[in-house]
């Protein structure tokens, strides 16, 4: 049985939420207060976390951005009613995994709990460690990283990051990365993708001065096995 803590104060969502889950066996802490909600979330070992932005105390970016200074990589499930690219561009910046606006259907919301509860156990995927120039991922460790140094990526971001290394200098499809990575009843489509590309660009490209992460137009990405880190 999984430890799910959803941190929402609406009065009738938040009690809706954990009645559902619970039905699904799920054992649910309900908290109503951000700040209240931090302190669990650091303290406590959940499965997973289900975050609302619009919060008292503390708001869900807040709270988010928080528990990954803090080291703890427990996916995280934004709910929002804001709606929009922005939107859930930062929530995705502050350590979020995945993104859902309100109002969602159960089976859209325990689609994306399976997939976080599949990421955060590392899949299927137990093999070596993937190479890729200086870039590395440790399936089974649910790390990675640039040469030395680890990069600090979500649970979705080594999903996709490992996606890209299965087959490097080979162009991958959004479908495919979509296929791979997202639980098969998502019904969105692969604009998210390209949100968790950027993300993912960021931290694995932007801070070493390398372009790995190539945009294939039309297709999809292809990872670039000759970047490495340039120094100075």
């Amino acid at each position: 049985m999984k430890d799910i803590l959803v941190v929402e104060d609406d009065p009738q969502l938040g009690p809706a939420l954990r009645r559902g889950l619970t039905a699904e066996g799920y054992r649910v802490e309900l908290i109503a207060d951000g700040t209240r909600g931090l302190e669990l979330a650091l303290t406590g070992d959940h499965a997973v976390i289900v975050l609302d932005i619009m919060l008292p105390g503390l708001n869900g970016y807040r709270v988010c951005s928080a528990l990954r200074a803090a080291g703890v990589d427990t996916p995280v499930l934004m709910l929002t009613a804001k709606d929009g690219d922005y939107d859930e561009a930062e929530g995705l910046d502050t350590g979020a995994d995945d993104y859902l606006v309100k109002p969602f259907s159960s089976v859209v919301l325990l689609a994306r709990l399976r997939a976080l509860l599949r990421r955060g156990r590392g899949g299927s995927d137990r093999g070596s460690v993937l190479r890729a120039g200086d870039l590395w991922v440790d399936p089974a460790a649910r790390r990675a990283g640039r040469g030395s140094q680890e990069l600090a990526l979500t649970p979705t971001e080594l999903a996709i990051l490992t996606c890209l290394m299965h087959t490097p200098d080979q162009a991958v499809s959004k479908e495919a990365i979509l296929d791979e990575v997202w639980d098969p009843a998502y019904a969105g489509g692969t604009a998210i993708v390209e949100v968790y590309i950027s993300a993912l660009r960021k931290k694995a490209d932007t801070p070493f001065g390398t372009h790995s992460i190539e945009t294939v137009r039309g297709h999809g990405y292809r990872l670039d096995s000759r970047q490495e880190r340039r120094d100075g």
